[in-house]
């Protein structure tokens, strides 16, 4: 089956510097995003609830987004990516999270476990 690709916009008052070290390190993705994150080169782990999950890091472009591929799904085209984008005219900075979920039904689901992720990640940095 197919997974199904996703994305989810959420405004977020931050500098893109800032936000950038939160989606990009594996000891500030640790604060927010998995209960603990470690990397050894471009494998990186992420554990919740004891759970260990392997990602490889496939494309980073410094204070812009950064994108890995779940290990286990390495046989289709699925990957989750964290985008910032800055609006040029009012400088309104945006979380762009680009995600699959295994099917339809899954999607909302998906969506808000990243809009919980996001809202730790608000909390963590004062946002």
């Amino acid at each position: 089956m197919e997974k199904v690709k996703f994305e989810l916009e959420v405004p977020i008052h931050a500098s893109p510097n800032m936000l950038y070290q939160y989606i990009s390190t594996p000891s500030n993705l640790q604060e927010w995003f998995a209960d603990k994150v470690n990397s050894r080169g471009k494998i990186y782990s992420f554990v919740w609830e004891g759970e260990e999950e392997l990602a490889e890091l496939i494309t980073k472009k410094a204070g812009e987004r950064i994108r890995w591929k779940w290990l286990e799904s390495e046989d289709d085209e699925s990957y989750f990516e964290i985008r910032i984008d800055l609006d040029a005219l009012t400088k309104d900075v945006t979380l762009v999270v680009t995600d699959y979920a295994e099917d339809a039904d899954e999607v909302e689901e998906s969506k808000q476990l990243w809009e919980n992720q996001i809202e730790e990640l608000r909390h963590t940095i004062g946002a």
